[in-house]
């Protein structure tokens, strides 16, 4: 019988003793801020417990272990939770606090835990992207450093030489690694930097209202820009078609 009493008792719920930091998100630091600790109409705090199937009440009493209100018998001796410029530090013998703040609606909206392993595996991968942004940037030719610049600088690129032009590429890279490789990986910025070259050297012009192209020769329209879309974007798809093509090849050679 005891032997069966003891294969049917629950597990003991698995939980790490150690002291806990938590901050709020955001980089917020305010000189103090408190966390409610109480459940009340302006801030429910309630967890679903998914074994019982229904929500429970959550209320941080420092006389109890418990940090569920239907377990909590007798009186109770509530205190405020402040965090003091962002920070919340919680030392391992108060279990109850940090389980409090574990299951607290607030998580994950307001405040986080700060984890070591976490912060360490976030780094990994910033690092792993700036590095991979350095070296796209330090191998790029000088077309594609033209075009993708000029997505950050405008038509400024064209007086740079190429020196300044692959400093600069290499500080865009350094700032903003993220950016940098989603423009690099996308296939129409060199379309879209032969069109913008194209305007500038007065072969094709855009109309006043962004929404035709016409050879600047003669002003016969080339194509139209459909409705909500960048008018450089749209002549570089406009490249790819048959009749677009035919047109990108007569500006090539005008442009050499």
């Amino acid at each position: 019988m005891k032997t069966q009493e003891i294969e049917n008792k629950p597990p003991v719920e698995k939980w790490e003793y150690k002291d806990r930091n938590y901050y709020l998100m955001h980089n917020k630091m305010p000189l103090t801020y408190t966390l409610p600790t109480r459940h009340s109409r302006k801030y429910p705090l309630v967890w679903f417990d998914s074994e019982k199937g229904y929500e429970r009440e959550l209320r941080y009493a420092t006389n109890h272990p418990s940090i569920f209100v239907d377990e909590q018998k007798g009186q109770v001796t509530l205190k405020h939770v402040v965090f003091e410029k962002g920070h919340l530090s919680v030392p391992k013998n108060k279990r109850n606090l940090q389980e409090f703040l574990a299951h607290h609606p607030h998580n994950g909206l307001i405040f986080l835990e700060h984890d070591a392993e976490v912060v360490a595996e976030d780094d990994f991968v910033k690092l792993e992207i700036e590095l991979a942004a350095a070296n796209l940037a330090y191998e790029m030719d000088i077309d594609t450093a033209e075009a993708l610049m000029r997505v950050e600088i405008g038509s400024k690129v064209t007086n740079l030489s190429s020196k300044e032009l692959k400093r600069d590429l290499l500080i865009f890279a350094k700032r903003n690694p993220r950016l940098f490789l989603n423009l690099a990986q996308d296939e129409n910025i060199l379309l879209r930097n032969f069109a913008i070259r194209a305007t500038e050297a007065s072969i094709i012009k855009l109309a006043d209202d962004q929404r035709t192209f016409k050879w600047a020769s003669n002003g016969r329209k080339l194509m139209s820009v459909p409705f909500d879309e960048n008018a450089y974007s749209a002549m570089a798809a406009w490249f790819k078609t048959d009749e677009g093509l035919e047109v990108y090849r007569s500006i090539e050679k005008k442009l050499k």
